[in-house]
């Protein structure tokens, strides 16, 4: 009998309250492939809801997804965080009948809505449902809230506080927050692509916009030893385990590839204004050795036109000449601030990073290299025998849900 209760109780609980998710792009798409976006979407909710030991269940209403369990909060911040999904809200279910909308709004109104507030109705009716209009639906709701609270303020443009209300096929659903998610497309749905990170603060960004339209993505470092600041290979490791956070169910593999054999051999008799260049080419080949076996279509690098000598126009054309493969730069038309400012919100930012320094960057590095004269620097390091020598020795670091595991690549 004690069991039951608990059962019934937990199931009318799980009715009261839904976890509404919306997504945005994929409704350009052709139905097979909206179908089939949407397949994938509902997967990595589920790995990432499972990864967190929520129970749940879902529907697909046309539109939406449904999502019921017992956390309904602790969801719909997890489902926050999905690529591919909009915005997320926590919504009082109701039947779609005007009364039964207009007193679950009311409800959120007296808890929620003060005097002196501004606020607005945003409802929808779906076709087929019968009753009212959105508009009228929303000013006779609106009326309600202005009766409990008649110091309230009715603003349609710039309001403080929102009550959402959808009367669906399905039934009503009632709302005051909607968490914003990161949008674009599934995870999974574009393939793969590898990216070079490092410990600063571009890589990871460009990585997770990558991610963001889709594609799934293995990470490259590399590790230049007693050439680089003492927190550079730490930084790399902690930017890719933060990366995980965003793909929650699914291992996120990074490349660690040793590269001081490359400075050690720039460092003796070298035409020191070409390190920067040449440096960026040893990584985009030693890139383009490793793509297919990690079934990788491109390589995805954090550069910025102009930020530093390498990334001037010119530079860059010398550098993606090295490879025959795309090379995408997401964030080649961005200012630093703006790099900044998405780095915070994804959690990548690191206010203190300690030392990050590199330690072979020249007092004066070349702005317009010239490409013969760097191939003839490249020819006479043996850049080809420097890069054969690195991809043989290559440390995985898999980061799950932001744990990380170690092991040797096999050869």
């Amino acid at each position: 009998m004690i069991e039951s209760l608990v059962v019934d109780l937990w199931y009318q609980v799980e009715e009261q309250t839904v976890v509404m998710v919306r997504y945005g792009e994929l409704f350009l798409k052709s139905e097979p492939v909206k179908r089939h976006f949407i397949g994938l979407l509902i997967r990595n909710i589920r790995r990432s809801l499972d990864a967190e030991g929520l129970s749940f269940r879902y529907e697909t209403p046309r539109g939406r997804i449904l999502i019921y369990g017992e956390e309904p909060l602790k969801i719909a911040s997890e489902v926050s965080r999905i690529f591919g999904v909009v915005d997320v809200s926590v919504a009082t279910i109701t039947g779609n009948t005007p009364k039964e909308l207009m007193n679950a709004a009311g409800t959120l109104g007296r808890n929620n809505l003060k005097a002196g507030m501004r606020f607005a109705i945003r409802a929808k009716r779906q076709k087929g449902t019968g009753g009212p209009d959105s508009q009228e639906l929303g000013r006779v709701i609106g009326g309600v809230l202005l009766d409990d609270q008649p110091a309230a303020i009715v603003d349609l443009r710039h309001p403080t506080y929102e009550v959402f209300v959808e009367a669906r096929e399905n039934g009503g659903f009632v709302y005051d927050h909607r968490l914003t998610a990161p949008g674009g497309l599934p995870f999974g749905t574009q393939g793969n692509a590898l990216g070079l990170i490092s410990a600063g603060i571009d890589s990871p960004v460009a990585s997770w916009m990558m991610m963001k339209r889709g594609c799934g993505m293995v990470h490259l470092n590399m590790d230049a030893g007693k050439w680089a600041g003492g927190a550079t290979a730490d930084g790399a490791v902690e930017n890719h385990r933060r990366l995980s956070l965003w793909v929650k169910g699914f291992p996120l593999r990074m490349l660690v590839v040793d590269s001081s054999p490359l400075y050690d051999a720039m460092s003796r008799g070298f035409p020191q204004r070409y390190i920067c260049v040449i440096c960026k080419r040893f990584m985009f080949r030693v890139a383009e050795k490793l793509m297919a076996g990690e079934h990788a279509q491109v390589i995805v690098t954090g550069e910025n036109l102009g930020q530093v000598a390498s990334q001037t126009l010119s530079n860059l054309a010398v550098i993606s000449s090295a490879v025959s493969v795309p090379v995408i730069r997401p964030l080649v038309t961005y200012d630093k601030g703006e790099i900044v400012t998405v780095a915070r919100r994804i959690g990548t930012f690191n206010q203190n990073p300690g030392d990050l320094c590199c330690r072979a960057v020249p007092a004066m590095p070349s702005t317009g290299a010239n490409l013969a004269e760097v191939i003839a620097a490249e020819e006479k390091i043996d850049i080809d025998l420097l890069i054969a020598g690195a991809t043989e020795r290559i440390r995985v670091f898999t980061a799950l849900n932001g744990e990380i595991t170690i092991h040797d690549k096999p050869e």
